[in-house]
């Protein structure tokens, strides 16, 4: 991206990315745009540490809310810890999106992994947000 220099766990112009690791997801963050992804594992040792700075940046965009805002979701694995901090995200968003700002929420799952389709239906039980189910074929 010509313009942009990235820096992890930081803000560049309206922007706010997080490269992962093994242990922890990729996260790009469109502020711009209203698009939000989250793709890998999240094994953080601290799970509330590691998504403090996109829980900072989700209250950043609350005040200057895009049009339409799009949440693509793309876990491998996650732990418990990491559970809780994303259910408080989910709970972040979900208060943009009864202040009447449309949000959707894409939870991405590989085909045949029981496991994470239970997941992300247990998301879609407990929040207001429009929430597709999407098996990926790999």
């Amino acid at each position: 991206m010509i313009g942009l220099i990235l820096v992890e766990k930081n803000f560049i112009m309206e922007k706010f990315i997080d490269r992962g690791s093994p242990r922890t997801p990729a996260i790009n963050f469109d502020l711009a745009n209203g698009l939000l992804e989250i793709r890998g594992r999240s094994l953080p040792e601290n799970s509330f540490e590691f998504y403090k700075p996109l829980s900072d940046a989700i209250d950043k965009y609350s005040l200057s809310v895009k049009t339409n805002t799009t949440v693509n979701i793309y876990f491998d694995y996650f732990n418990t810890n990491s559970s809780k901090s994303i259910f408080d995200i989910f709970k972040k968003l979900e208060k943009i999106h009864k202040r009447g700002n449309p949000i959707i929420i894409n939870w991405n799952y590989e085909d045949g992994d029981d496991d994470m389709l239970e997941n992300g239906e247990d998301y879609k039980n407990m929040i207001s947000i429009p929430f597709k189910m999407i098996p990926v074929v790999k």
